[in-house]
């Protein structure tokens, strides 16, 4: 079955219309990236399948991640070795198959501190790291000058570097905070618009998608669960939507799902809070990204276009799940640790963006979030309700797999094994030869070739669709005014093609305006409303009030950042009142589906 891929304001009346009148084979709470590509791998198996999301699409963890696919050298130095490698096979899929749009390798410097032993330690680590990638006989040659081009293959060996070497890749360091490095290559992505792409690729095979639309309770016949009890966010009218399986893919709020089988659950998830700062790029000199060792685990310098993204901590997170808050102790403990290898220190001055996220991760025995698990479990603790917790951002397809395996190992007809991973995302297929034909998209377009490299990299082979519009309208071919990285058209298509129904969600997700601008996309945020409101069918009322309500989130947001601890950063925070009317019980501030 196929269905539509436009994400819009009728397709989701649609879906919610035809949710509450047909039975589906699987439901989905949550729509992260894990519930996303369940939703999709469910839907690639023959499924009908409803996915659901209180608030947006990648509105928690999934869009706060580093923006990295990777297997995680910090895992391989723990003796994680499957992990890694699986992790790995992921990041080929996406580089490859799956979302080479979307996904590029991109460098990494690891610095070393020590001669001799620790060349050869780290070394040897990292040349594992390559050979479980992809093999040693599939590792594509280093080479350069590609312009960002799409690439055919894996990611360039590594290479060991004199200090010298290094610090023409990284003239910013410091030169006595290294003697030599080690240069490998990782993934890079933007995921909440690739956990987006998911979503709008489930819906292309026939998934109903519906956001603003978060889950009550659960429909129970006897001790079976038998679908959800749904309320629509957008205009306050309960439904049920009855289902075979459902399967919970709710990360830091399993525990909040788990309550409404009366605790009935196997998983204990924590959230570990993590932070990252964004710089304008002209703060560091580099061509490289940085990884640095630290006491605990490891902090990324990642370059991100025009910018720097710095970052992570890793902590423990008890309070709101919904918008879990930067203090100005976590700000302070990022500066302080890549002030330590820099020839000129960042201050807050420096800095465009806060973001902080929160991973679901496994409770096991140690206190310390940074040492719990990163794997993924999957339960079923009711007849009907499958859940899947825990993880990492680069294996989300095979934890989707997973869960859409358990959940249909007992239902009375056949169900075909997962083949997502032969299923590229939208805007993937004939994206290369689209990329060979940017000069000529840019002269039948009238935009400089710069920009249909930008629309490429950020809806591949989609652009075409987003062309379509600039010819209709010639002023959408025009930067936004506040946020000139990007053009206004992007604006109007995330609102008409991928799911926007709030002002936040464009600014924040759709586009990454909210932390690349110094005023955190206030400037913008009128436009964009205006550029919106016809798609959604706003009144010049409903377009003051979404102004208002972001910039109170941004008034919240800065506010929390001038705190000294997570508590008083928490309060300050939640003094911004959600857009969507979500039902807030407990810390949990309501499931997110």
């Amino acid at each position: 079955m196929t269905g539509t891929a436009r994400l819009d304001p009728a397709s989701r009346a649609a879906a919610l219309r035809r949710m509450r009148a047909e039975p589906v084979d699987v439901v989905v709470i949550g729509g992260g990236v894990t519930g996303a590509g369940v939703a999709l791998d469910a839907a690639t198996r023959g499924l009908s399948v409803a996915l659901l999301e209180a608030r947006d699409l990648a509105a928690g963890t999934s869009s706060r991640s580093s923006k990295l696919i990777h297997g995680g050298l910090r895992y391989l130095e723990q003796l994680n070795g499957a992990l890694v490698r699986e992790a790995l096979r992921e990041r080929s899929l996406l580089l490859e198959t799956i979302a080479p749009h979307l996904v590029r390798a991109i460098p990494f410097l690891l610095p070393l501190t020590h001669h001799g032993w620790e060349r050869a330690y780290i070394g040897s680590g990292v040349l594992l790291y390559d050979t479980l990638g992809q093999g040693i006989g599939r590792i594509a040659p280093r080479t350069g000058g590609d312009g960002g081009a799409p690439r055919s293959g894996g990611v360039p060996l590594h290479r060991h570097l004199t200090r010298k070497a290094a610090l023409r890749e990284f003239p910013s360091l410091r030169p006595d905070a290294l003697v030599g490095a080690i240069q490998y290559w990782d993934g890079q992505v933007d995921d909440a618009r690739h956990t987006m792409f998911v979503a709008r690729t489930a819906a292309r095979y026939g998934a109903l998608v519906a956001t603003s639309a978060q889950v009550t309770g659960l429909v129970r016949e006897g001790d079976r669960v038998a679908g959800v009890r749904v309320r629509d966010l957008e205009n306050g009218v309960d439904l049920e939507v009855r289902a075979a399986q459902t399967i919970n893919a709710a990360g830091v709020w399993t525990d909040d799902i788990q309550a409404m089988v009366g605790g009935r659950g196997r998983l204990s998830v924590r959230a570990s809070k993590g932070v990252h700062i964004v710089v304008p790029r002209d703060r560091i000199h580099g061509s490289t990204g940085l990884i640095l060792r630290t006491e605990k685990s490891v902090l990324f310098v990642i370059p991100w276009g025009s910018h720097w993204i710095v970052g992570t901590t890793d902590t423990e997170w008890n309070l709101d799940l919904a918008h879990p808050a930067a203090s100005s102790a976590d700000i302070s403990y990022l500066l302080d640790t890549v002030n330590r290898v820099l020839r000129t220190p960042l201050t807050t001055e420096d800095i465009t963006g806060v973001y902080a996220g929160l991973r679901p991760l496994l409770a096991g025995e140690s206190e310390d979030t940074s040492q719990l698990s990163r794997e993924h479990a999957v339960v079923s603790p009711v007849a009907g309700l499958t859940m899947v917790a825990g993880g990492k951002y680069t294996t989300y397809r095979v934890m989707a797999a997973d869960a859409v395996d358990a959940a249909t190992a007992g239902m009375s007809r056949a169900v075909p094994p997962s083949c997502t991973d032969r299923v590229p995302l939208l805007g993937a297929d004939g994206y290369p030869a689209l990329w060979n034909a940017r000069e000529g998209l840019a002269r039948a377009s009238g935009l400089h070739v710069a920009w249909v490299e930008h629309l490429l990299h950020r809806y591949g082979t989609l652009t075409e669709e987003v062309l379509a519009l600039v010819a209709d309208r010639a002023e959408l071919g025009r930067p936004l005014r506040g946020a000139p990285k990007y053009l206004a058209v992007e604006a109007v298509y995330a609102a008409s093609h991928e799911g926007a129904l709030h002002l936040e969600d464009v600014l924040t997700r759709r586009t990454r305006i909210s932390i690349e601008t110094a005023d955190r996309g206030l400037e913008a945020a009128p436009q964009v409303a205006e550029l919106i409101a016809p798609v959604l069918g706003w009144s010049p009322a409903t377009v003051g009030r979404e102004i208002d309500h972001y910039r109170a989130r941004v008034t919240a947001e800065l506010e929390s950042q001038r705190q000294a601890d997570d508590h008083t950063a928490d309060a300050a925070r939640l003094g911004a009142p959600d857009v969507r009317p979500v039902v807030r019980e407990g810390r949990g501030a309501a499931a997110p589906a």
